[in-house]
């Protein structure tokens, strides 16, 4: 008999460890927020039905059901802390949920924005990190539910009856609507489910629109407002409306697109801006360079994948067709780059292309003077040269993450080949340092899109007239830069020697001046290309 008593002693206790490991367990499951702005103490203050309702499932089964009940329960936690987790790490660098139907093929993505920002240890150990405590937390659960299902005698009644009232005295609160009893996670996984259901939905409400076709199809015609001078359609990265209009941010801004409106009124050029709203904030910029070009909204990595097999014309065949010489000018572009192709460029500057002598700044492999230098001497002047005008697409990068080091205007005529960059590309700490201070970072991000700015003022000064420039941000940056909630809208400016083509832009909504007002409304990006089109060829 004291074999028997010391074994159920010892069982029991398992349990009793079981019913203390669960409990704490299952509280960080299910009250854990998917939002990394709700990580606060106050959001895991909430009783989640889903503990004792699991509790009572294991104890009251025996055999092979109570085997299949605990798996059921502890992959339902697996599911639930792998798609908290993974919500949090999206919607602090994208604003949205994550899609499991769409997210998976970025994975890659994902990882060279995180270790280019923070370095690649740390991501690794962050990386390792989250799968570790993930697949702890889940093994515990599970390991936990069994042995307190093994409780015996006393305890097992004790637990039956605790978590029973516990449930009984949760749903009861619940329906009276307390706040701090949940039953989420039925309404989390489904609304997962039904976030799948509306992509797959999605793509083929994209293919539909990829078969029907948007816009004009060949490019012979068109242009005809720009004919004779060189198009240059300019993406500022993560140049957004927060960096024109938040408070923290404008007293940069604003004085420095006031200079740029006087160099530009004293090279003879007009000026116009407005707002666009991006497809995609944080990152991911391909996404709304597809959408621009295009005329179709691409949020996503499988509409920008199927769009590059289509036969969709993008803006720069466009051109192409009617007699530019059509460039792309892509500093960040390091490898082989297939959907080249799709775009239709006559001219591919990549990082190697550029021929940029000089140290990278952390992730950005060249600053933006440079980029705008090599532009011209290796795709302007030569078009010229051969009786041809220019339609560039062009990628500056100098504020993209980690924004640091900050770079600085040199002399144009000692750009050279890039080196003499290299003192400013060693410079400065490194970008673990500057993230570990949320203030900082969002200082050197200002600074940058400053640094931008001021290399666009200085560059279109000294081309003058011939040309016509949009410039627009790509997207919005992450919140720890625009705080949650903030717009999508980026900024977009037009600047031209044409007062007649000025006008055009001014009519369907612009403001004069490199300065978009709060009151001027906001255009998708999509749209934006039929407005292109219609303003440039004269319509």
């Amino acid at each position: 008999m004291g074999n028997i008593g010391s074994a159920r002693e010892y069982i029991n206790l398992k349990a009793a460890i079981g019913a203390a490991l669960f409990s704490v367990t299952a509280f960080l499951a299910f009250t854990l927020p998917d939002n990394p702005d709700a990580l606060g103490a106050s959001n895991f203050a909430r009783l989640p039905l889903e503990w004792p309702l699991m509790a009572l499932l294991a104890l009251v089964t025996q055999g092979w059901l109570r085997r299949v009940i605990i798996f059921v329960c502890g992959f339902i936690v697996f599911l639930v802390l792998f798609l908290k987790t993974a919500d949090i790490g999206v919607r602090s660098a994208f604003q949205r949920q994550f899609n499991p139907y769409l997210d998976l093929k970025m994975l890659m993505d994902g990882w060279n924005l995180i270790s280019g920002t923070i370095g690649t240890p740390a991501a690794v150990a962050a990386l390792v990190g989250g799968i570790v405590l993930v697949l702890l937390v889940a093994t515990v659960f599970l390991k936990s539910l069994k042995w307190m299902a093994q409780s015996k005698g006393r305890l097992r009644h004790l637990l039956l009856g605790a978590f029973a009232a516990i449930l009984v005295a949760g749903v009861g609160l619940l329906l009276l609507g307390t706040q701090r009893i949940t039953l989420a996670t039925p309404t989390y996984l489904s609304a997962r489910l039904n976030l799948i259901v509306r992509s797959v939905a999605d793509m083929q409400v994209f293919e539909r629109e990829l078969a029907t076709g948007i816009g004009p199809r060949d490019g012979k015609n068109l242009f005809q407002a720009v004919k004779g001078k060189d198009v240059i359609l300019i993406f500022v990265e993560s140049y957004g409306r927060s960096a024109v209009e938040d408070p923290q941010y404008a007293s940069v801004t604003s004085p420095r697109l006031s200079e740029m409106d006087k160099q530009i009124a004293a090279a003879g050029l007009y000026s116009a801006s407005g707002w666009i709203t991006s497809p995609t904030v944080g990152g991911l910029s391909w996404l709304a360079h597809g959408t621009l070009l295009s005329g179709l909204w691409v949020d996503s990595q499988a509409r920008y994948d199927r769009l590059m097999i289509s036969s969709q014309p993008s803006l720069n065949r466009l051109f192409s067709q009617a007699g530019w010489h059509s460039v792309a000018v892509m500093p960040a572009i390091t490898m082989d780059w297939p959907e080249a192709d799709y775009f239709g460029y006559d001219q591919v500057l990549s990082a190697s292309g550029l021929e940029y002598k000089g140290k990278p700044f952390n992730w950005v492999t060249m600053p933006d003077q440079y980029t705008l230098s090599a532009f011209d001497r290796l795709a302007i002047k030569p078009a010229h040269a051969r009786g041809q005008n220019v339609m560039a697409e062009i990628a500056l990068i100098s504020s993209h993450a980690p924004w640091t080091p900050v770079p600085k205007l040199i002399d144009w005529n000692a750009v050279g080949d890039g080196s003499a960059f290299d003192q400013q590309a060693t410079s400065g700490d490194a970008p673990a340092v500057v993230w570990a201070n949320p203030d900082r970072v969002r200082a050197q991000y200002i600074q940058t899109i400053d640094y931008s700015l001021a290399t666009l003022g200085d560059f279109i000064a000294r081309q003058g007239r011939g040309a016509t420039y949009i410039i627009l941000g790509d997207h919005q940056p992450a919140s720890i830069i625009t705080g949650p909630g903030a717009s999508r809208a980026v900024p977009a400016h037009i600047i031209t020697d044409d007062p007649q083509l000025m006008s055009r832009f001014l009519k369907d909504g612009f403001t004069s001046g490199m300065s978009p007002t709060g009151e001027t409304q906001e255009q998708p990006m999509d749209e934006f290309r039929d407005l292109l089109i219609d303003s440039l060829s004269g319509r």
